[in-house]
């Protein structure tokens, strides 16, 4: 299992970056992806930190699984919640480059403060804010279930606590600043990760 969970890993890894990345070259000219502002404060470098933490333990865990290295959690270890872990996984790969593909050119990894795109309202971002997100979460508890080991699951808190972080500190007060009254609006009537949940108060729009 541990073989196809990282074959799963790098399947991930190659669709959400690299198809898409060459998808945003192709038809942009640029590909979409932006590093930390120069002005960064603590918590952006540590949302980038954690997410970068989270990526890379989830690819060593089924590596140290496949070595011997680190043993599955007994009470997670178990046939029925590996074969739910493919499913998981591979639903959620291919949401997670749905929901990137829907947000056509305005699609982004990072924020450039100077940069200012169409806000996508509509597809999966009807449901949720941040349908991108949402579908790499159960990617990742899928591999989890595939091999439950200590790094594993610590690689999903790494990238919950990074998402979290990169979306309330630099993402949404970039799209605030960005599309004003639109955003704030379509933020108060739609949930952050999941529908009716983190919803905005009308009162998020910054002092121009």
């Amino acid at each position: 299992m541990a073989t196809a969970a990282l074959a799963l890993y790098g399947v991930s890894l190659a669709i959400t970056f690299g198809v898409r990345v060459a998808i945003q070259l192709r038809r942009t000219g640029s590909t979409g992806l932006h590093g930390l502002p120069p002005d960064a404060g603590l918590l952006e470098w540590v949302a980038g930190g954690m997410f970068i933490a989270g990526l890379l333990m989830g690819g060593a865990a089924p590596i140290l699984a496949l070595l011997g290295v680190l043993e599955p959690i007994p009470a997670l270890n178990g046939a029925v919640g590996n074969w739910i872990g493919i499913v998981l996984a591979v639903c959620g790969i291919a949401a997670t480059f749905a929901a990137q593909l829907a947000m056509g050119d305005s699609w982004r990894v990072g924020v450039d403060p100077e940069e200012r795109t169409a806000l996508v309202t509509d597809g999966p971002f009807r449901l949720v804010r941040n349908p991108i997100y949402s579908a790499m979460l159960p990617t990742v508890f899928g591999l989890v279930l595939m091999v439950p080991n200590a790094l594993a699951v610590a690689a999903i808190v790494a990238l919950f606590v990074g998402l979290e972080l990169q979306v309330r500190r630099v993402e949404e007060p970039h799209l605030l600043h960005a599309h004003g009254e639109e955003y704030a609006s379509y933020a108060a009537r739609v949930g952050r990760f999941v529908p009716g949940l983190g919803l905005m108060p009308p009162t998020s729009l910054p002092a121009r």
